[in-house]
C-alpha cells in the first residue's frame, strides 16, 4: 500500500485551517457578542474561501473543494454573526 503524502498533508491542512473557525463561531455564538471581529477582514476572508473554492473545482481536488466549502460555510456563520451581534 502506497502513501499519497501530498494528499494526506491537503487533508490534514484543510481540516487544520477548517477547523480553527469553530472556537471562534463557539464563542460568538455563546457570547453573543461579535463586536471584536473585523468585518473587513471577514470579508477578504469569504473572497479569498471563494476564490480557493473555485480553484478547487478548476483543478477537480476534492480535499480543496470539501474543505473550502465546509470554510465558507462556517465564515458565513461568523458572517451572519458579525452582523446581527456586531
Amino acid at each position: 500500500m502506497t502513501i499519497d503524502t501530498p494528499r494526506i498533508i491537503g487533508l490534514l491542512a484543510g481540516i487544520l485551517t477548517t477547523s480553527s473557525l469553530l472556537p471562534q463561531i463557539i464563542r460568538t455564538l455563546k457570547t453573543k457578542s461579535a463586536k471584536d471581529l473585523s468585518l473587513g477582514m471577514f470579508l477578504f476572508f469569504v473572497l479569498g474561501i471563494v476564490c480557493w473554492l473555485v480553484y478547487g473545482i478548476m483543478v477537480k481536488e476534492w480535499p480543496i473543494i470539501a474543505a473550502n466549502v465546509i470554510t465558507l460555510v462556517m465564515a458565513v456563520i461568523l458572517l451572519v454573526c458579525k452582523l446581527k451581534f456586531g
